[in-house]
């Protein structure tokens, strides 16, 4: 059985546009805090990675599609997990939903890199503690 990732967040006033509809991209804020706190939850931190593997993740491509839109105040549950991992990168899907109903769908090519930006191999510690989240499909 796989586990997703979960990251409960509030639309805040800067998070919308004059119509209190939240602007496009700050959806990519949101799942890049998602990723943040999902590699907190495994006991690691961007800045841990750098210091520790002298590596970055970096963001390689992201393919996202809007389905609703949410507004100010709203409750939102972004829950995110590995789709699929090779020896430098990994795709990750991340949803997010508001009252259980999916409002942005992404998938994120996310790379290993050093600090030169050349991509580097998982590191072995980090890879094991992925697995339990590799999964085909998210559950709502």
């Amino acid at each position: 059985m796989h586990e997703n990732f979960f990251h409960k967040l509030k639309v805040y006033y800067e998070d919308t546009d004059s119509g209190g509809v939240v602007y496009y991209a700050n959806y990519l804020k949101f799942l890049e805090r998602a990723r943040t706190e999902a590699l907190f939850s495994i006991g690691y931190s961007n800045k841990k990675i750098q210091d520790v593997f002298n590596s970055l993740i970096i963001v390689k491509s992201c393919n996202i599609e809007y389905k609703k839109s949410a507004y100010l105040e709203d409750q939102l549950k972004v829950r995110s997990f590995v789709k699929s991992i090779s020896k430098t990168s990994f795709f990750m899907n991340q949803i997010i939903t508001k009252e259980e109903e999916i409002i942005v769908e992404a998938q994120v090519h996310l790379v290993f890199v050093n600090n030169e930006g050349k991509p580097v191999k998982i590191p072995e510690e980090i890879y094991s503690k992925f697995k339990p989240y590799f999964c085909d499909t998210i559950k709502v």
